[in-house]
């Protein structure tokens, strides 16, 4: 059974990170408020973009498959973004754009379709000054 993102909980669980996420200088949140926030926003990202063409994988936290097209049903998927929860919930708040990510090295991206994932983005929008 798929889990889903309810978006008032996702809502929250980024709330509850933002100011980290502005300003890496803030204390970091405490692991079970990060874990929340990542696995919310990446279940919201399959929600919204249902399929099995694209893994999103942040490790410790989640993987989820999105994107209609072509499944993959055996080893590794051949379109497949990876990245560190910071990072992701920066993607996911809009706070950092997927190319900025990619060349900053803290992005991988494999396979022809992983970079759609961009026109989902963000999920949770927060400005760089306030929720």
């Amino acid at each position: 059974m798929a889990r889903t993102a309810d978006p008032a909980k996702t809502r929250a669980a980024v709330a509850a990170v933002a100011d980290w996420l502005r300003d890496q200088t803030q204390p970091a949140p405490a692991r079970a408020q990060l874990a929340e926030a990542v696995r919310l926003t990446a279940r919201t990202l399959a929600a919204l973009a249902p399929g099995s063409s694209v893994e999103v994988r942040i490790p410790t936290f989640v993987a989820v498959q999105c994107i209609s097209g072509p499944r993959h049903t055996r080893g590794n998927p051949p379109n497949v973004v990876e990245t560190d929860p910071r990072t992701w919930l920066l993607l996911a708040t809009g706070l950092q754009r997927l190319d900025d990510a990619k060349v900053s090295g803290a992005l991988q991206l494999s396979g022809s379709r992983a970079g759609e994932i961009a026109q989902w983005l963000p999920l949770v929008k927060i400005d760089s000054a306030r929720l």
